[in-house]
C-alpha cells in the first residue's frame, strides 16, 4: 500500500471514528434532556409513567442502580467507558443485556435487509439497464418514471396496500408474524421498493453519461456489440457514482424496517427500537443507534475503500498528491537548513 492510499484508509478510518462518537454522545444528550422519566415508566409498566402511582423508594432505588442520580457529565464519562470497553449496559425495561437483547432481534432484521436488497438491487440494475438500453422512447420514459414513484410512496402504505391484496384479496402469503420464507416476501418487497428507485436513478443516470462518453464511441467504433458496451464499457464506470449512495441506501434499509416489521408485526431490531423509544429505556437505545451508526460508517467506509478498486485514476490522483506533500517538505528543509 502506497503513502497516498494509506493516508486515504488513515482519514477515513479517523471520520468513522469521529461519526460513531458524535452519535453517541448525541444519543446520549437527547435522552437524558427528555422531560419523562424511563424508571417512572418502566415502574408504571410502560404507560403513563408520569401519572401513575409510582413508589418513591423504589424508584431511587433503581435510579442509584442504574446511575440515573449521578450528575450528567459523570453519566456520560461512565457511558462512554463502558462502551469503549464493549459493555452497552442493561436495559432498564428487562434488566437484560443490551448486547444480548440486539443479539437476539439482530438475525431477523439482518435476514429481511438481506432480502431486501437483493430484491432491490435487481430491480434497480434492471430498470436502469433497459431504460438506456431500449430503442422504444414511451419504454424509456415508463421506466425512467417508476424510480420517483418508487421514492415518493411511503413504506407504510406500500405494506398495507400487499397485505390487503396479497394476504386479504389473494390468500398467498401471511400477513402478519416471522413464519418462514413465505412470511419474508411481502415485507422483503415493501423494503426494497424505496431503496431500488434510488439505485435505479442514480445507476440510470451513469449509464447514460457514461455512454456519452468518447471511449464508448470507440469502442462501438472498433465493433464492440450492444451488450459488450454496456456490460463491459459503460456499465463499470457508471456504478462508481451508484456507489456513492451506499450509505443512504444501507440507511433506508435501517429506517425502513422499523416502519416494515412494526406493519407486519415482524421480530426484529424495528419492533425492538420502538419498545426501546416508547419506553425511554435510554442503555438499549444508545446500544440500538451505535448499531445503526456502525453499519452505517463500515458500509461508507468499504465503499470509500473500493473506489480505488474501480477506478485507478484515484490510486494515481492519491499517489500524485501525496508525492507533491514530500516535495514540499522538502523544499521546506532545504529552505530551513539554508536559512
Amino acid at each position: 500500500m502506497n503513502l497516498g492510499l494509506a493516508g486515504y484508509v488513515g482519514r477515513r478510518l479517523g471520520q468513522a471514528v469521529l461519526v460513531l462518537w458524535a452519535a453517541f454522545t448525541v444519543t446520549f444528550v437527547i435522552l437524558y434532556l427528555l422531560p419523562s422519566d424511563p424508571v417512572s415508566i418502566m415502574l408504571a409498566g410502560g404507560q403513563g409513567g408520569e401519572q401513575a402511582a409510582v413508589d418513591p423508594a423504589q424508584a431511587a432505588a433503581l435510579r442509584a442502580e442504574y446511575g440515573l442520580d449521578d450528575p450528567l457529565p459523570v453519566q456520560y464519562v461512565h457511558a462512554l467507558w463502558r462502551t469503549l470497553h464493549l459493555d452497552l449496559g442493561n436495559s432498564i425495561q428487562n434488566g437484560a443485556p443490551v448486547s444480548t437483547s440486539i443479539a437476539d432481534a439482530l438475525p431477523q432484521t439482518a435476514l429481511l435487509a438481506a432480502s431486501a436488497f437483493v430484491v432491490a438491487l435487481v430491480l434497480g440494475v434492471g430498470i436502469a439497464f433497459l431504460s438506456t438500453w431500449t430503442r422504444w422512447g414511451w419504454v424509456r420514459t415508463l421506466l425512467l418514471a417508476l424510480p420517483p414513484l418508487g421514492v415518493s410512496l411511503p413504506t407504510f402504505w406500500v405494506g398495507l396496500l400487499l397485505i390487503q391484496v396479497f394476504s386479504f384479496r389473494i390468500p398467498v402469503f401471511p400477513a402478519l408474524g416471522n413464519r418462514g420464507v413465505s412470511s419474508l416476501v411481502l415485507p422483503a418487497v415493501t423494503l426494497a421498493i424505496p431503496v431500488s428507485a434510488s439505485i435505479a436513478q442514480v445507476l440510470a443516470r451513469g449509464l447514460r453519461t457514461a455512454l456519452a462518453e468518447p471511449y464508448v464511441e470507440t469502442a462501438r467504433a472498433k465493433g464492440a456489440s450492444r451488450a459488450r458496451v454496456h456490460l463491459r464499457h459503460a456499465f463499470r464506470n457508471a456504478t462508481i457514482p451508484a456507489l456513492t449512495i451506499g450509505g443512504v441506501v444501507v440507511g433506508n434499509l435501517l429506517a425502513g424496517a422499523v416502519v416494515v416489521e412494526t406493519v407486519f408485526s415482524r421480530v426484529g431490531i424495528g419492533r425492538l427500537t420502538v419498545t426501546a423509544v416508547n419506553g425511554q429505556d435510554i442503555p438499549l437505545v444508545q446500544g440500538l443507534v451505535l448499531l445503526a451508526a456502525t453499519v452505517f460508517v463500515v458500509t461508507n467506509l468499504v465503499v470509500d475503500l473500493l473506489y480505488p478498486v474501480l477506478d485507478p485514476r484515484i490510486r494515481v490522483i492519491g499517489a500524485a498528491r501525496a508525492s507533491k506533500r514530500r516535495d514540499r517538505s522538502a523544499d521546506r528543509v532545504v529552505v530551513g537548513a539554508g536559512a
